[in-house]
């Protein structure tokens, strides 16, 4: 007789505030090792677990370049005060890498390789500028060149050429941005990411959100991305993005305490949510930002469930056009959607985001009553990860 699957619980999870990622942004002088320590040892003393029993730490990050590369995640748990017998490992799925992160770990405590995982994730964009460890190369090689010729696109191009196929106006992808801004602040101001954060310093909110956003005012804005050549490619487009309807540049880190339920009750731990299902899927390298649809659709199908059912979303605001095209293909209840903001005005530190997102995501779900939430992140390459998490 087979004994029960085993199902991976989320015993708790913690993200830092988001700052700026620039040369003075509030984490600018803070080394991405001990950033991520913070999140870790927060973990930790949250939990009150021994960091002993840890079988590993999985961790995202992208820029894995300089002071980010050499496995950061061995880095941050030793920074963090781990003992040197707890192993780390550090993954690349672009923007979902933590998340990816998470269902390693989920699956690790499934399969029964792991008893208790740590997933987390880093990303220090001040001090690892965004595309650092392409170093100038040709990332992709010259045979994928040529089955996307004439050639790939920035993902700003990407969420252009969203906006466009799904008829979306600048006034639509500036009304979503400037409501981000309104529920991040607001739910700041209510104190209700208070108990979900790890202070690092003397930043007390998360630092890219501007409670005066207004409509108005993100329609002064200059196009984004809108130049000659890129003009000259695509002249059908009528171009819409700028940097306020898209996420900014971001430092801070996020870790979530995995565990097998005989674990959880062994050392006295109390779960808050069961990871139920998850999925990763590809779309087209040139839309990039569109695998949120059918991930979505993917992880619903494999979870035996709806839109319907899901009681609150986080969908990364990598740009408004990505979030605003998959609620117009999934017909997601807006009101469910990022409901205390998203990643246009609390930030989007990369290779933390997953972490960060799936932290708003447990507490969000506490916060309603719901049972069921589901996350879903746009990644480079056409990528995306999507995980449903089912409240205890």
């Amino acid at each position: 007789m087979s004994s029960s699957p085993r199902s991976a619980v989320i015993v708790d999870a913690v993200r830092t505030p988001v700052a700026k990622g620039k040369p003075g942004g509030a984490y600018s002088e803070i080394h991405p090792v001990d950033l991520h320590a913070v999140s870790l040892k927060a973990l930790v003393d949250r939990t009150g677990i021994d960091p002993a029993i840890v079988d590993d730490v999985i961790s995202g990050a992208v820029g894995q370049v300089g002071e980010q590369s050499g496995n950061t995640a061995r880095w941050g748990l030793l920074a963090a005060g781990f003992p040197e017998s707890v192993p780390g490992v550090t993954v690349d799925r672009q923007c979902g890498s933590s998340q990816q992160a998470l269902h390693f770990a989920a699956q690790g405590v499934i399969a029964g390789a792991y008893d208790v995982a740590i997933a987390s994730g880093v990303e220090s964009m001040s001090r690892i500028p965004i595309g650092s460890q392409f170093g100038g190369k040709d990332f992709a090689g010259p045979t994928v060149g040529e089955r996307y010729a004439p050639s790939l696109v920035p993902q700003g191009i990407s969420a252009e050429l969203i906006a466009a196929r799904w008829n979306l106006s600048r006034t639509q992808l500036d009304e979503f941005a400037a409501e981000s801004h309104r529920r991040a602040a607001e739910a700041w101001k209510n104190g209700l990411f208070d108990s979900q954060v790890a202070w690092v310093n003397e930043l007390r909110t998360d630092e890219t959100i501007r409670p005066d956003t207004t409509v108005e005012s993100l329609g002064g804005l200059r196009l984004a991305f809108q130049d000659d050549y890129w003009a000259g490619r695509y002249p059908e487009l009528d171009w819409r993005v700028t940097a306020g309807n898209s996420s900014p540049v971001n430092d801070g880190s996020a870790a979530v305490l995995v565990a097998s339920e005989e674990a959880a009750a062994k050392y006295g731990l109390t779960p808050r949510a069961r990871v139920h299902s998850v999925a990763v899927v590809g779309d087209d390298p040139i839309y990039m930002l569109t695998a949120i649809i059918p991930a979505t659709q993917k992880v619903l199908a494999r979870a035996g469930l709806t839109i319907d059912d899901i009681d609150v979303f986080e969908v990364n605001e990598a740009f408004a056009s990505v979030v605003l095209a998959w609620q117009a293909e999934t017909g997601a209840d807006w009101s469910k959607v990022n409901i205390n903001g998203g990643a246009i005005s609390i930030g989007h530190p990369l290779g933390g985001s997953g972490g960060r997102l799936l932290t708003t995501l447990v507490n969000n779900l506490e916060q309603v009553g719901g049972r069921y939430g589901l996350q879903v992140m746009c990644e480079a390459g056409g990528l995306a990860n999507a995980t449903i998490i089912e409240r205890i």
